[in-house]
């Protein structure tokens, strides 16, 4: 937004820090309700595991609460870019509840999911409501949005700095304003000192070595960055794939998620793959100190996408973290560098390639493992980015920056020489 003179800028400073602390103050608070009912449905499936064997019902509840009240909010975090692109109309407030309900229905019964997806959706959600509140136009509700996702993210991950910067390179980092990041940056704050008010703890993580910065130390970084971010990539192929089979095979949305459901208890109770249900952070610390097997990433991937193509609820970013911290604790075996150091570069390098956030996923990582690991981390993150492809976990996102540029390039080759052969 453009100011017409200096006095208006003055007026609306009271009007921001207001719509910052109301934003960060309820979607810090939601998120904390939310981790707190996450870990109780998460614990009394562990305790109460027959429970899996439901996960059809389940799926079945989820399909028929997004069928017959969801349904204009059923694309998640894709509307929440689409809305950021082209406003069209305030994001319906029951977004919020409906993914919360969603997503510790698909928990509860064993689903492999995520949660970041689903606190800023919450966050989405609850922040664009002020644009009827305040009488906002389509720019600064552009804010709003941002604002959302910022505290959505910041506040389920603990990671307030991560937060801010993912909701601006998320929406296209070069055409956000200086306004938007510092109202990003303070939402984010508010957000994540909310959910520390309330007492709910983060998971911690720790790299007690880090090798010496060297050619050979370099070298399996990048290498580790192009898996990651080739990971990152069969992750989100994956997730598109399942989604597109279930819609065009199984026309009743709420059959989908039973069928897929039936598939997924006999795969997990069945057959034992109890590990790859939930969010699976007992596997990602654990990977930390000892070395995963060489297929726990791919099975993952595999879960976690049947999961969500089939209609299940939950975020991508705690499976993604997942997949990068199993794959390089496996690597540990073959790679002479620290295990807790591979599993926390893979832990961001696979999330920046999916999501196209190398600058966020580097915060993140300097964030959750100290300064000291920091350079692997960004040489990661970007290797991850350029590796990954064009397409993300977000279908709706618009890639733009040098990784933009790189693909026209390759793509405008690979047509000039496809028409110089024919």
């Amino acid at each position: 937004m453009t100011f017409q003179n200096p006095k208006q800028l003055l007026l609306s400073i009271p009007k921001w820090i207001l719509i910052c602390t109301l934003i960060g103050l309820l979607s810090g608070s939601a998120s904390a309700f939310f981790l707190v009912s996450l870990e109780w449905v998460t614990q009394f499936r562990i305790h109460y595991n027959w429970i899996v064997w439901l996960l059809p019902f389940g799926g079945f509840l989820v399909g028929l609460i997004y069928y017959y009240w969801g349904e204009s909010v059923t694309k998640g975090n894709n509307l929440l870019l689409e809305e950021y692109e082209n406003p069209q109309k305030t994001i319906p407030f029951k977004m919020a509840p409906l993914v919360l309900l969603g997503t510790l229905l698909t928990h509860l019964f064993g689903g492999s999911a995520g949660r970041e997806g689903t606190a800023v959706q919450m966050g989405g959600a609850i922040a664009d409501q002020f644009t009827i509140f305040f009488r906002l136009n389509n720019s600064e509700r552009k804010i709003l949005i941002i604002l959302g996702i910022s505290a959505g993210f910041a506040s389920v991950f603990g990671t307030p700095l991560a937060g801010a910067i993912f909701a601006l390179e998320v929406l296209y980092f070069s055409k956000i304003n200086f306004k938007s990041v510092i109202l990003s940056f303070l939402t984010a704050y508010i957000a994540y000192f909310t959910v520390e008010f309330w007492q709910v703890k983060h998971t911690q993580y720790n790299i007690p070595f880090v090798s010496e910065i060297n050619f050979s130390s370099l070298f399996y970084t990048i290498i580790l960055g192009i898996l990651s971010g080739l990971a990152a990539l069969l992750f989100a192929r994956s997730t598109h794939f399942w989604s597109s089979l279930f819609s065009k095979n199984i026309k009743y949305p709420p059959l989908r998620p039973v069928i897929g459901g039936i598939v997924l208890a006999i795969a997990i109770a069945g057959f034992g793959f109890t590990k790859f249900s939930g969010l699976g952070v007992p596997v990602i610390v654990d990977s930390f100190s000892t070395p995963n097997e060489w297929y726990d990433f791919l099975l993952k991937i595999l879960f976690t996408g049947f999961t969500l193509g089939a209609g299940f609820k939950g975020g991508e970013v705690t499976p993604l973290f997942f997949v990068g911290a199993t794959l390089g604790s496996a690597l540990s075996l073959v790679i002479p560098m620290p295990i807790a150091l591979l599993a926390g570069i893979g832990f961001v390098a696979v999330f920046s390639g999916a999501t196209h956030t190398p600058i966020a996923c580097t915060i993140m990582g300097i964030e959750l493992f100290g300064l000291q690991p920091g350079i692997f981390i960004a040489i990661a993150c970007t290797v991850a980015y350029f590796s990954s492809g064009s397409v993300g976990i977000y279908k709706s996102q618009i890639v733009k920056g040098p990784k933009y540029k790189l693909y026209q390039k390759i793509n405008f080759k690979t047509k000039n020489s496809e028409f110089q052969n024919f």
